[in-house]
């Protein structure tokens, strides 16, 4: 411990703690830009490079960043003279001088760093007139739109892919007003080994990253009489639609989200947990069937589109040892077209599917050529969170004054499909309904508790019967990148993996409200989906009564021929760039 003066106040503090630190710890504001505390992945980006955070200190000439520099015994340290804020005002104009004046129309309108920055600091006029870089706007995604004009090199990006996620995609390049981050060659993003998890766009301050919007092609069929439009609702966003509308971290807002949507005017309203209890039927069965017939393990959850993108690319010879099962989105989707198209009499040709996903990566992966079935798409349009609450912000709804309804039927039970969202939950839900088809009986007890937490690779075992089969877990793909090495150079005793490409999860992911980051976000909203999977009456897949008409009707059985057709997919070998 040692003493410093903070703003003429002593205090107290630990050693090697930063100056911006130290202010955080003392009620003492100091605006940053560049700076960003990642404490849900214990990563900092700690560059330095945007200078908003001066501040001066006794006995040296010029001020100094509070976000690098680290404090020493009695150092003196002003936060608030004419000099730094000054310095602060005039960085912060400099930024704006060469900054698009777009807010009006900018996806990150009200939502936006810098914007905030400029009101705090009171800058009132656009002071400096800068040359204006010129770059061409990447729309090559159906995830995400790159506009580098926004770009005020902050790099968290860079840092958020390189030394978070390790796959590599983004570097800063050019210098002076030239300076940008971009891809290797200038390559538009879709020509990349970019996995679209998008949680590059959820730590950009600015414009320069944000999600590739679909709301005018979702309106538009909305409003064609010859559609029938459905739409499924991802178990993630039940637990932070709700901050949109500033309810507390982690509301469960399930039955007035389906409200919404039903006044927003979608025809029926599913529940993506439907087809996540699907999918634990599916994997549940190929997991069984490959530890009994000595087939590849182990065997990793194929849900999340990016971590699947990311070993398409990164590991291409592992690429038998995903579960071939599609994501539960994807499954519920060929379902509607083919087994709701005929419960409800529609040509699936006039049926529209609509995903709201936390995810950026839902929508490339909807794009896949091999997710469809005789020539429809399984899924039309994949929109994430924050574009719904978009939508019922412009259809005029009052979300918070809405009635609780509940999920259309057919397809609308869920049980243990719910707890998808959060790290842990898919191979949780499998392993019941595993134990089950293994023993012919229900575990004494379904919590497997040892599976849960925030850690970023976790391990647990699960008893089934005589057998133990071993699970490892991992969220954030450089998490991911330490297992799948362990695969591929034979040092893996698990039988089955679950990866989340996200912080947390899907309820992490890079479609959510933007949350700062904030580990307690991310488990405010993982452990009410937990709850709201312990309130189910029914909390076993197998034992859902859709589930069972869907098989009984239609499917005939886990992994038979027409399950296997319409539930089950293949991977592709990528380059590397």
């Amino acid at each position: 411990m040692m003493k410093i003066f903070l703003n003429n106040i002593e205090v107290e503090v630990k050693d090697n703690m930063t100056v911006l630190e130290v202010a955080k710890e003392n009620g003492v504001n100091i605006p940053t830009l560049c700076h960003l505390d990642m404490k849900s992945i214990k990563m900092v980006n700690q560059v330095g490079t945007c200078r908003i955070c001066m501040v001066e200190v006794e006995g040296r000439m010029n001020l100094m960043p509070a976000c690098t520099t680290k404090v020493w015994d009695g150092m003196k340290i002003r936060t608030n003279t004419t000099k730094a804020i000054n310095a602060r005002r005039t960085v912060a104009e400099l930024f704006l001088s060469n900054h698009p004046k777009d807010c009006l129309t900018c996806e990150r309108n009200k939502n936006c760093e810098l914007q905030d920055l400029a009101a705090d600091l009171n800058i009132r006029e656009d002071k400096y007139k800068g040359k204006m870089p010129s770059y061409t706007k990447d729309t090559s995604s159906n995830s995400m739109i790159r506009d580098r004009e926004k770009c005020v090199m902050c790099r968290r990006c860079e840092t958020m892919c390189n030394e978070v996620q390790t796959v590599g995609v983004y570097s800063g390049v050019n210098r002076s007003l030239e300076a940008v981050v971009s891809t290797a060659f200038d390559y538009p993003i879709a020509d990349t080994s970019c996995t679209f998890c998008g949680q590059c766009v959820s730590v950009c301050p600015t414009g320069a990253l944000t999600q590739a919007s679909h709301i005018g092609d979702v309106w538009k069929e909305l409003n064609n009489p010859e559609k029938v439009v459905v739409v499924q609702v991802a178990p993630a966003i039940r637990v932070a639609l709700g901050e949109e509308f500033k309810m507390p971290i982690g509301s469960r807002v399930t039955g007035k989200m389906v409200s919404s949507l039903r006044r927003i005017g979608f025809d029926k309203v599913y529940d993506t947990s439907f087809g996540a209890d699907v999918t634990v039927m599916e994997e549940a069965n190929e997991l069984l069937d490959r530890i009994k017939n000595g087939g590849k393990l182990p065997m990793l959850t194929s849900c999340c589109p990016a971590w699947v993108k990311f070993i398409e690319h990164q590991f291409p010879t592992l690429l038998d040892v995903p579960s071939t099962c599609k994501s539960p989105h994807q499954m519920l989707g060929v379902l509607a077209k083919t087994y709701l198209a005929e419960k409800l009499k529609v040509d699936p040709a006039k049926m529209v599917i609509v995903s709201i996903m936390p995810c950026l990566a839902k929508k490339y992966e909807a794009a896949r050529d091999e997710l469809s079935n005789d020539g429809y798409s399984d899924v039309d349009y994949v929109l994430t969170t924050r574009e719904l609450a978009s939508m019922i912000r412009e259809a005029g709804i009052n979300f918070n004054v809405l009635p609780d309804e509940d999920f259309d039927k057919f397809m609308g039970e869920s049980t243990s499909g719910v707890i998808f969202g959060t790290t842990g939950g898919v191979i949780e839900a499998t392993a019941r309904t595993a134990a089950y088809m293994l023993t012919g009986e229900n575990p004494k007890d379904i919590d497997f508790t040892q599976l849960r937490g925030f850690d970023g690779i976790r391990e647990g075992v699960v008893k089934v019967g005589d057998t133990d089969i071993k699970i490892g877990i991992a969220h954030g793909l450089g998490h991911a990148r330490t297992l799948l090495e362990n695969i591929r150079d034979g040092k893996s005793e698990y039988h089955a993996i679950e990866i989340m490409a996200c912080p947390g999860g899907c309820v992490g992911g890079g479609g959510q409200p933007f949350y700062g980051n904030d580990p307690a976000v991310v488990e405010a909203r993982g452990k009410a989906l937990h709850a709201e999977g312990a309130d189910k009456p029914v909390r076993l897949a197998h034992e859902n009564k859709e589930i069972k008409a869907l098989y009984d009707e239609f499917l005939d059985k886990p992994g038979g021929t027409k399950a296997h057709k319409l539930l089950h997919t293949s991977f592709i070998q990528r380059t590397k760039l």
